[in-house]
């Protein structure tokens, strides 16, 4: 009936591994009652091959080390993937930033071997900055001084060398240690380094406030789409008398973005037609900077364009949408009020780009009435899309916004599915308000699920008849790396002494 998981590089959620993979609370529950090799095994391979689609957003590594923790994983193998050759040559975060954040977890349970190979790798991996971030909150004041001479070490003393040297100081995601060094009455010589580097680094920036390459006066409508066009309207081949030199490249979306920012300072009433014509003619970057400012103003042709774009300018091959549809298709999903809901319920039964659009727009936006339509595209996005696909996340947000009890089915299965930590947590909220089933089913493992957000909403509605909910309860509250929202759900259900449960009603 529905799509699998497109991610073929994650095992099914039917396995030990698939689960550990998906941050899933019944992977710490199924690794504790297998024999231990398969767990351990299953747990490295997660450690070795970050499982999640976009390592920026989920969440892995409190989940991961706290099994690790369980199981009495060692040290051994996670010392042998940071240190492994490949270090030397794939100097990616993605490589080691999970392994990293792990080590930091299991630093501040108390482990001191992994505060130690923290400090080794520190001082000799690739990815040092993320293992000197987790050190800065966890290391005492000596142990990242001893850091000091081996991570300037890295920067030779030449021009380039000190320029980055500059950068690296400017940047610091967590500045403690670099001021340890700065402080350091024992290498006076390191300490007047760095301040020369803090200076370099403040001189830089001063610099920049003093050349701005924001707007200037004298822009025109013609000049803003002409820049949005041409790229970098400085370049000898692309430049333009009318638009102002020295405007920085950008990547496309945000010199959409800025464009469209502009033509809001700029244009009027008089500057319409040429607007018109651009986003009904206009080369790609100029018809989607015109679109888009139409769409924000709710111009009454702006729907009309939007779907000549949205469907005369897909691509071809498949389908998918172009430079200009996704454009035209995401001015539409800013629009608001009547005449944009009333355009989106007629789209919605649309089985494209467009439609999907109008879905999501009705997801967020449209009232009971869309119950019926929000949940036809939800289905259609599971068996077209598959489990993780983007256009999935308006519309289980919305089947929870209207409580739309008939999806309850689908939801159950894409949390089961679904390989985003992002997605299920959203489901799982969409299950808590469609689902009366959901506090005695799936509220019970969410309870030991990675993602923060999903563990606050088990605690809030997992039922207690279950007794491992009340001791898993018990233990979020005292354990000192669980995020403070947890906490907080966990104490609005532990009676006074931690005796008694408040059951939900």
């Amino acid at each position: 009936m529905f799509a699998d998981s497109v991610d073929s590089d994650i095992a099914p959620s039917g396995t030990l591994l698939g689960l550990l993979q998906r941050g899933r609370g019944d992977g710490t529950l199924h690794a504790l009652a297998a024999p231990r090799a398969e767990a351990l095994a299953a747990l490295s391979h997660c450690l070795r091959c970050d499982p999640r689609r976009d390592w920026q957003l989920e969440h892995r590594s409190l989940y991961y080390a706290r099994l690790h923790r369980d199981l009495d994983a060692g040290l051994g193998e996670i010392e042998e993937h940071l240190f492994d050759p490949a270090d030397l040559v794939d100097t990616e975060e993605e490589r080691t930033g999970l392994a990293l954040s792990v080590l930091g977890h299991l630093a501040s349970y108390g482990d001191r071997g992994a505060l130690l190979l923290l400090r080794r790798y520190a001082e000799r991996g690739a990815n040092w900055r993320w293992a000197l971030d987790e050190l800065a909150v966890r290391d005492d004041d000596a142990g990242l001084r001893s850091l000091g001479p081996a991570v300037l070490a890295r920067f030779p003393h030449t021009p380039e060398g000190e320029a980055e040297l500059a950068e690296a100081v400017r940047d610091a995601y967590e500045p403690r240690p670099w001021r340890l060094w700065a402080e350091d009455p024992d290498r006076p010589a390191q300490a007047e380094r760095i301040e020369r580097a803090r200076e370099a680094g403040a001189f830089g920036r001063w610099g920049r406030q003093l050349r701005p390459a924001g707007p200037r006066p004298g822009w025109s409508v013609r000049a803003v789409l002409r820049w949005a066009q041409d790229g970098d309207s400085s370049s000898p081949d692309g430049a333009d008398p009318a638009v102002p030199t020295g405007f920085p490249a950008r990547d496309p979306l945000r010199r959409e973005a800025a464009a469209a920012r502009c033509l809001a300072a700029v244009a009027g009433p008089d500057d319409r037609t040429e607007l018109l014509a651009a986003a009904r003619s206009g080369p790609d970057a100029a018809r989607a900077v015109a679109l888009r400012h139409l769409a924000e103003r709710g111009d009454p042709a702006a729907l009309d364009l939007i779907e000549i774009a949205a469907v005369e300018a897909a691509d071809p091959v498949g389908g998918s949408p172009g430079t200009v549809a996704r454009s035209a298709l995401a001015a539409f999903s800013r629009m608001r009020g009547a005449a944009a809901l009333e355009r989106a319920r007629r789209w919605a039964r649309r089985e494209d780009a467009l439609g999907d659009a109008a879905a999501a727009l009705l997801a967020c936006h449209g009232g009971p009435e869309d119950a019926g339509a929000v949940l036809a595209a939800l289905r259609r996005t599971v068996r077209a899309g598959g489990l993780d696909a983007e256009a999935l996340r308006p519309l289980v947000d919305g089947v929870a916004r209207l409580a739309v009890h008939r999806a309850a089915p689908v939801l159950r299965h894409v949390y089961r599915e679904t390989a985003s930590s992002q997605l299920r947590g959203r489901t799982a909220r969409a299950l808590a308000a469609t689902d009366p089933s959901f506090g005695a089913g799936f509220a019970v493992e969410c309870l030991w699920d990675c993602e923060e957000s999903t563990r606050e909403l088990a605690a809030r509605h997992a039922a207690t008849g279950d007794t491992r909910v009340v001791e898993r309860l018990r233990r979020l509250a005292a354990d000192p790396a669980e995020e403070e929202g947890v906490q907080s759900a966990v104490r609005g259900r532990l009676g006074p002494g931690d005796s008694a449960v408040r059951r939900v009603r």
